[in-house]
């Protein structure tokens, strides 16, 4: 990890002059734990041009000096009296920061503590930091994914009429556990019924019902990196509306998959997504097409319509069309791939064909 903490840190360090900065002050943990390798909970890197420090308060320090190799540990008793003094060691006058992770009142506290000194906040600059990964990243990525799928599998092999949203959604999690997760990625989905019409349902005490459309939205996170995959299953006959509906978010999904590569515009992704769906579907996805994953399940780049963003070799992002009919029920369904050169590598292992539990 350090090795290729160092030729990040390189690699940012040669756009300071295009920043306007001499240092930059990250606060963001998924951030410093890519540039530092430093896994805990609370922290704050500051760079400079030839150096890097780690401020952590006590109960990180030991962990710090055995993660990090790459930055200076310096333990603070006052977080902002920490980052003053460690700016003022580094000599730094021009200092970038992270601006979408930063509160108004650490802002205000900091600049009063800084004056004299330029503070810069730099928002989209830091937005792709993550973006590419390396074959490293992507290899962690496929195992994360490999286990998310592996327990999406299993629960939809036991899953009967009857059992309540809370109890399919912890089960999924213990089989995820047991699978080698380190974590669960972010609050598991498993809505049924006109639930599923929610795209960010919670799972509640209903009982899975002949008729439903179940949406299994779940991703585990392995040595930090974060899986994401969706599935939809059906609990008995189903309608021809139902049916067709189903039909079209697949071939939305398909095709969508189909047209990624480097070079493509994001925002045309997300287009041909509503051009499958098309006059009848459009109105009813409520969403982007997808979105970057990695160390955090949202990162760049944003598949979504007018997204400025463009998809590069490296790049793991997510294709997740979906309609929702309030009320009545909803149906999404969800990949995560890599990027690559002429194509694209489908990571997550479910079949998306329909699953019809009688």
């Amino acid at each position: 990890m350090n090795s290729s903490c160092g030729s990040r840190i390189k690699a940012l360090r040669k756009n300071f002059g295009s920043h306007h900065v001499d240092g930059i002050l990250f606060s963001n943990m998924s951030n410093i734990r890519y540039l530092s390798g430093f896994t805990g909970s609370d922290g704050v890197l500051i760079l400079s041009s030839d150096h890097a420090i780690l401020l952590v308060d006590g109960r990180y320090a030991t962990q710090a000096e055995a993660e990090s190799k790459i930055a200076s540990v310096h333990p603070y008793q006052n977080k902002m009296e920490g980052i003053e003094q460690g700016i003022a060691k580094l000599g730094i006058k021009e200092i970038g920061f992270e601006a979408g992770h930063i509160s108004m009142e650490t802002f205000q506290d900091l600049s009063r503590r800084l004056e004299g000194k330029g503070f810069v906040p730099l928002g989209d600059p830091l937005r792709f930091l993550r973006a590419r990964k390396d074959k490293n990243e992507i290899a962690v990525m496929k195992k994360a994914a490999s286990i998310g799928s592996a327990a999406i599998n299993a629960l939809i092999r036991e899953i009967k009429i009857g059992w309540t949203e809370k109890e399919a959604a912890l089960h999924l999690e213990m089989i995820a556990r047991r699978g080698g997760a380190d974590q669960i990625a972010f609050e598991t989905i498993f809505a049924s019924g006109a639930h599923s019409a929610l795209p960010h349902a919670k799972p509640t005490n209903r009982k899975v019902q002949k008729g439903d459309f179940v949406v299994i939205d779940f991703g585990v996170r392995y040595q930090g990196y974060c899986s994401d995959e969706t599935c939809t299953v059906a609990f008995g006959e189903l309608t021809g509306d139902q049916k067709n509906a189903y039909r079209a978010v697949r071939q939305a999904h398909d095709e969508s998959i189909g047209s990624v590569k480097a070079g493509t515009a994001a925002a045309d992704v997300d287009a041909l997504t509503r051009r499958v769906l098309g006059k009848k579907y459009r109105d009813y996805f409520v969403h982007g097409t997808g979105h970057g994953v990695g160390l955090e399940v949202h990162e760049a780049p944003r598949l979504a319509p007018n997204s400025p963003d463009a998809l590069a070799e490296g790049m793991v992002v997510t294709i997740e069309p979906g309609l929702y009919y309030p009320g009545a029920w909803g149906i999404r369904i969800e990949d995560t791939v890599v990027v690559n050169k002429n194509g694209c590598d489908v990571i997550t292992k479910m079949d998306k064909g329909l699953i019809i539990i009688e």
